[in-house]
C-alpha cells in the first residue's frame, strides 16, 4: 500500500508531520462510500483557522490530520462517480456537503445537513466538523466528489496559476463572501478588520466587486505595510488616532458604506497602551462604530462556541459583549458563518484564468514542502505577512 504522511495535531502549540493511513473510501463512521475519489494532494494551505486549534482555542484532539484548503489530482474513482477521470486536477471547496440535502440544494453547502452528525456543516480536518480526515497530507479521500469538486478546465494552465488557484479552495472565496454579504459594490467604501490572509483576501475582492476605497486595520505593521504594498489604504490601530478619526482622515468622513470582520473571536484590543489584551467583541464593536447607517457588515471571522482559552467565564461558551443595541440603532445588517465555497468558486478560478484577480501576491503565498509546515505554522502564529502553501509532492518548487 502507498505511504502517506500528514500534518497532525500533537498539543497546543505544538504540530508534526506523522505518518498516517492512505486514505480510503469510507466515511468517518467506517461506511464505505463509492461517490467519492482519492487524491494526490497538490497542495494545501495553512489557515487561520488551523491556528485556532493549534494554538488550543478549541477542544480539537491529540492526532486530529490538520487542513482544510485542498488542490489535488484524482488517482483513485469510485464507482458511483460520473463526472471526473484519473489525472483531473481539481479544488476541494472545505465545506464537505451531500449535495442532496435542502441546504446544498439551496447552495448553502457550509451547512450541509447529511455529513456530520453533531451539527450542520462538515469540513476537512477541523474539530466538531464530522470527523473527515483532513488534506495537509500526500493523499486524501473526498467524499461527493461529482458534487464537491470543482474540475480546471485545462491541467497546464492550471499549474501556471496554481499559487492562486490554490485559493479557491477556502481563503479567496471566503473573503469573496465577506465583501458580497457587506454589501460590496462599485463606488463603496471599505473598512476591513485584520491584515491576515483572509482580510487581504476581502480587500482583493473589494477591488473586483469594484470598491472606490478599501482600507485595512490592524495591530501589525508588517501586515500592514504588506497591505499598503499591494495598493490599499491603511489604518494602524494602536495609535492614539481612533478608528473613526483614522477612517475620516482618509475619506473626510468618519464612516464608510460597508465592513468586514476578517479577525473572528480571538481579537485584541485596541489603543497606544501596549498592552493589546484580547477583547473578543472588540472587532465588531468597532465596525458597528465606522459603518453607516443601514450598512451592512460581513463576518467571515471565526467565532466558536466553545473556547477553553477565552478571556473570561462567558467568552468560554461563545457568549461576547457585542453593543448590539448600537448596531439595531444604526439599522445595522450582519451576515455570518461558513461562506458556502460552491456558491463563489467557479466564478473565482475564471476571474484568476483571465487575469481578473492576483491573489497569490494579494495574500503574499509563500510555497514551502509537508517537512517544512511546523516552522510555518510558527512564522504564521508570529504575524508574518504571508500565506503558506504545503507542496508534499513539490509539484509546485519551493520558492516562493
Amino acid at each position: 500500500m502507498t505511504q502517506n504522511r500528514g500534518v497532525v495535531y500533537v498539543e497546543p502549540g505544538k504540530v508534526e508531520v506523522s505518518e498516517i493511513p492512505f486514505p480510503e473510501m469510507v466515511d468517518p463512521a467506517g461506511r464505505r462510500q463509492n461517490h467519492g475519489v482519492i487524491l494526490k494532494v497538490i497542495s494545501t494551505n495553512i489557515c487561520g483557522s488551523d491556528q485556532h486549534m493549534v494554538r488550543g482555542r478549541t477542544t480539537a484532539p491529540r492526532g486530529l490530520v490538520l487542513g482544510h484548503e485542498i488542490t489535488g489530482e484524482v488517482i483513485e474513482l469510485g464507482s458511483d462517480v460520473l463526472t471526473l477521470e484519473k489525472g483531473d486536477l481539481v479544488s476541494v471547496p472545505f465545506n464537505v456537503a451531500c449535495g442532496r440535502c435542502p441546504m446544498c440544494k439551496s447552495q448553502n453547502t457550509g451547512v450541509c445537513l447529511s455529513v456530520n452528525l453533531t451539527r450542520p456543516g462538515g469540513a476537512y480536518g477541523y474539530v466538531d466538523m464530522g470527523g473527515w480526515i483532513g488534506g495537509q497530507a500526500e493523499y486524501v479521500y473526498v467524499p461527493f466528489a461529482d458534487f464537491n469538486l470543482l474540475k480546471f478546465p485545462d491541467r497546464d494552465r492550471a499549474m501556471e496559476k496554481i499559487r492562486d488557484l490554490t485559493c479557491l479552495s477556502d481563503i479567496l472565496p471566503t473573503g469573496y463572501h465577506g465583501a458580497v454579504t457587506a454589501g460590496v459594490r462599485p463606488g463603496s467604501t471599505v473598512y476591513i478588520a485584520g491584515a491576515g490572509p483572509v482580510g487581504m483576501a476581502a480587500a482583493a475582492s473589494a477591488r473586483l466587486l469594484g470598491a472606490a476605497v478599501t482600507i485595512v486595520g490592524d495591530i501589525n505593521p508588517v501586515r500592514l505595510q504588506h497591505a499598503r504594498d499591494v495598493g490599499f489604504e491603511t489604518v494602524n490601530l494602536t495609535l492614539d488616532a481612533t478608528l473613526p478619526e483614522q477612517v475620516a482622515a482618509l475619506l473626510g468622513d468618519p464612516e464608510v458604506d460597508c465592513a468586514i470582520d476578517c479577525v473572528g473571536f480571538e481579537a485584541r484590543g485596541h489603543g497606544h497602551d501596549g498592552s493589546r489584551r484580547e477583547a473578543p467583541a472588540a472587532v465588531l464593536n468597532s465596525l458597528m462604530e465606522v459603518t453607516r447607517v443601514a450598512g451592512k457588515i460581513g463576518i467571515p471571522g471565526l467565532y466558536v462556541t466553545d473556547d477553553p482559552g477565552a478571556v473570561d467565564a462567558d467568552a468560554r461558551k461563545g457568549s461576547l459583549s457585542v453593543r448590539l443595541g448600537m448596531g439595531w440603532a444604526k439599522s445595522h445588517s450582519f451576515f455570518t458563518g461558513q461562506t458556502p465555497v460552491m456558491k463563489y468558486n467557479r466564478d473565482l478560478m475564471q476571474a484568476i484564468l483571465w487575469d481578473r484577480i492576483d491573489i497569490a501576491r494579494a495574500v503574499n503565498v509563500q510555497v514551502i514542502a509537508l517537512d517544512e509546515a511546523p516552522s510555518g505554522y510558527a512564522e504564521f502564529d508570529a504575524g508574518v505577512p504571508k500565506k503558506f502553501v504545503i507542496d508534499p509532492h513539490g509539484a509546485l518548487g519551493t520558492a516562493s
